[in-house]
């Protein structure tokens, strides 16, 4: 209760700047949590959906990824069924490659919405902190020039204080947001590290297919060549005269 008392008293103190600071406050809060909540969210289904198709991945499996991709609504989800609609279509790697990246600038400023508000609003709670700073040092001057003699003492304590409350609290606002501005973002780039990561391991996949059946193709014919040589040497020989 006391320490409610005292905020209070520190909030009034402070001026009329005091409410655009909470006001700024607390919508940077807002965004903080809900960018905080989301990507929490889009890291763990994704991570989910990624170990359930990893697997039938590695082993070239690509009608069961499809599978298990057209059901899920994650991000990763969407990027992988880009890739194994490309696949069926073309045959090009770098194509899939292309669709791939193109999902993902697609996706990227989605990740990124409303996180560089809380920027703008830690730089506007400290101009707004300086702003109050200057209104009380106004109202700490006029104080001085116009009352009694008697109460300059008073006033001016009283419009200075108002001044150091407003600046105080804007910091106090500034802060904790830009600390939170760089974890959310922080923690967003991860998020897109990750389906960096998961493209190219899909793409390294489709590569190795794609090479082993272009091998397995020269080994064949490269027998099927051998085995028409042979036989052509067989057949061309001349044979034994009876009487020999």
């Amino acid at each position: 209760m006391d320490i409610y008392i005292g905020f209070m008293s520190f909030f009034v103190k402070g001026g009329i700047f005091m409410a655009p600071i909470a006001i700024v406050g607390a919508l940077a809060l807002a965004i903080a949590v809900e960018r905080y909540v989301t990507i929490t969210r889009l890291v763990v289904s994704n991570r989910r959906v990624w170990e359930d198709v990893e697997p039938v991945l590695s082993n070239a499996d690509f009608d069961a990824a499809r599978a298990k991709t057209s059901k899920g609504d994650t991000i990763v989800a969407r990027l992988l069924g880009v890739g194994l609609a490309r696949l069926g279509a073309v045959r090009r790697i770098d194509d899939i490659e292309k669709a791939l990246r193109a999902h993902l600038m697609e996706v990227i400023p989605h990740l990124e919405k409303r996180t560089h508000y809380l920027a703008t609003f830690a730089n506007l709670a400290t101009l707004l902190g300086l702003l109050g700073t200057v209104n009380g040092l106004i109202h700490a001057f006029t104080a001085v020039a116009t009352a009694n003699p008697a109460e300059k003492a008073n006033l001016l304590a009283a419009s200075i204080s108002e001044a150091m409350n407003c600046t105080a609290f804007g910091l106090m606002v500034a802060v904790p947001v830009l600390f939170v501005h760089s974890f959310l973002q922080s923690k967003t780039s991860q998020l897109v590290g990750s389906l960096e990561t998961g493209a190219v391991k899909f793409l390294t996949i489709v590569a190795d297919r794609q090479s082993a059946k272009a091998q397995t193709r020269l080994e064949a014919a490269q027998a099927a060549a051998h085995g028409g040589a042979g036989g052509s040497s067989s057949s061309g020989s001349d044979p034994l005269p009876a009487h020999a």
